[in-house]
Order: C-alpha cells, then sequence, then structure tokens
C-alpha cells in the first residue's frame, strides 16, 4: 500500500489524501513572537508608555522607527519557507494568493469598508494554516500597496495587522475535521469579529499623531490611560465603525455565499502543489 509523506514540493498531506496546514517550526515560531512583541509596543504604546516618558516625546519619530518591522517580517517570510520544506509550488501559490488578495483590494477601497479581499484572507488562513497564514496576509498587503500606490510609514503597520487577521484564522480548531456548515459559521464569526479587530488596531497606527485636528478625541501625552482608552474609544466609534461594519458584514456575506467553494478549490490546490511529496510502499504481506 503506497503512503504519501511530507515532501520537499510542499504542503504536508496526511495518510488520506488531506491536505493538513503547514506546521510552524521552532525558528518561525521566535520570528513569530518577535515580531508580534515589537507590533504589540508599536501598536500600543500610547497606553504602555507613562505620560512622561520619553517615548510620547518622540511620538512623531513612531512611524519611521517602526517601518523597520519590515526586516522582521521578511525574516519570518523566509524562516517558514525555509523551516516548513515549502517547495517552488507552494511558493508559487503562496504568490497566486497574494496577487489575488491585492487585485481584490481595490474593489471596494473606498466603499464603506467593503473589502472582499479579508474573505479570501480568512480562508486561506484556515487551510493552511497560521504560518503561512500570517506570511501570506503580510505579503498581500505588501503588494496591494504597491498596486494602489499606497506605500508610506503607515505600511508595516498594514503588513502586520493583516498577518495576524490571517493568522488568526488558522490558529482556529478543527483544521483537519470540522466541515461543512459549522466550518462555515466558524469562519463567517471569526471575519466578523477580526474585521473588526483589524480595524481598531489599524486605528491605533493613526490615532496618535492627530494633533490638534480634534481635541477631544485626540490623544493626550499628558492624560492618563483610562482618559486616552476614553478618547480612543470615542475616536473608533466616530470614525471608522461605519467601515468596520461593512468589512465585517461583507466578510460574513461571502464566507457563508462562496465559503464551500473556496475551501475546496484551496484544498484541492494544496494537495496539488504537495505532488512531490515522496510515496512509500510497505513490503508484501507487512
Amino acid at each position: 500500500m503506497a503512503h504519501g509523506r511530507t515532501g520537499p514540493g510542499g504542503p504536508p498531506v496526511n495518510g488520506t489524501g488531506k491536505p493538513r496546514p503547514v506546521r510552524l517550526g521552532p525558528r518561525s515560531t521566535a520570528a513569530l513572537v518577535l515580531v508580534g512583541a515589537v507590533g504589540v509596543v508599536g501598536f500600543g504604546w500610547p497606553f504602555l508608555a507613562p505620560p512622561a516618558s520619553a517615548v510620547s516625546a518622540h511620538a512623531q519619530d513612531a512611524p519611521w522607527l517602526f517601518a523597520g518591522l519590515l526586516v522582521l517580517l521578511v525574516a519570518v517570510v523566509a524562516a517558514t519557507i525555509s523551516e516548513s520544506g515549502l517547495g517552488p509550488k507552494a511558493v508559487a501559490m503562496l504568490g497566486v494568493l497574494a496577487a489575488a488578495g491585492a487585485a481584490l483590494r481595490p474593489l471596494g477601497a473606498g466603499t464603506a469598508g467593503l473589502e472582499p479581499m479579508f474573505f479570501l484572507m480568512v480562508l486561506s488562513g484556515r487551510v493552511l494554516g497560521p504560518g503561512f497564514g500570517f506570511v501570506l496576509g503580510s505579503v498581500t498587503m505588501f503588494a496591494s500597496a504597491l498596486l494602489t500606490g499606497g506605500v508610506g510609514p503607515w505600511m508595516p503597520f498594514q503588513m502586520l495587522a493583516m498577518g495576524w487577521f490571517t493568522m488568526g484564522a488558522g490558529l482556529l480548531p478543527g483544521a483537519e475535521r470540522l466541515r461543512g456548515r459549522a466550518e462555515l459559521v466558524l469562519l463567517a464569526a471569526y471575519g466578523f469579529l477580526a474585521a473588526f479587530a483589524y480595524g481598531t488596531v489599524m486605528n491605533l497606527a493613526g490615532w496618535p499623531f492627530m494633533g490638534e485636528l480634534a481635541s477631544n478625541i485626540a490623544f493626550a501625552p499628558d492624560a492618563p490611560v483610562p482618559t486616552n482608552l476614553a478618547r480612543f474609544v470615542t475616536y473608533c466609534l466616530a470614525t471608522s465603525l461605519g467601515w468596520d461594519l461593512g468589512r465585517a458584514v461583507l466578510t460574513v456575506v461571502l464566507t457563508i455565499t462562496l465559503g464551500t467553494t473556496v475551501l475546496k478549490a484551496l484544498r484541492r490546490a494544496t494537495r496539488r502543489a504537495a505532488f512531490e511529496s515522496q510515496v512509500t510502499f510497505d513490503a508484501p504481506g507487512a
């Protein structure tokens, strides 16, 4: 009897021919933890630094310093690709999905937050796993920024937030067993909540630099954390709630209506990306 094994050509496939999410190795995990730690500091410094700290005094430099995360993001990409044994076909699939996501983003840009790329990221992260998902989300946002001319100091924030968004789908339970309607409901619920989380995290990238544009909701370097937290919540409700709701609802609708077809296509592509994997045969009588 022939048994499929994990090979250098693509994502692992179990003995029944079903694709499994790409596993995280120690280097990939370490790189993700490092990027995550820096990201938490980069996004959350208004609530982590005391009012009298030097960080608040140099707040306007934060986006440019945060651009150094690009180097760490590249390290995550390199570690995931090299450590998980992804072959050229799997890397090509990463490129195709990133290009598809980048092409979907402009379709809803500027229209009430309707961004169809998010549902593709949820389904791709689900099938391909958290490590591959983080890489895909980051690369997709980078490609879409180049496509739309959205390159700027905010880009590393977007790459990291989208990486987290896609990685979260890969961390959902039941990746190898849960199928059908239950899986679609799980992914739709995640997409709905994560769409708001993405918008909230991205608000942190710009809110501290509003200056005097809106004094009642702008970040106040000398104010205590509860005051700034209240200002931030008000800022989110006043500026991005409608966009986040549109993104969340569209993600749910596309996941429920197209999820079954897209998941089947992704899993079929994952199996084909692994067709270079080695095959062994049991000895007669074994």
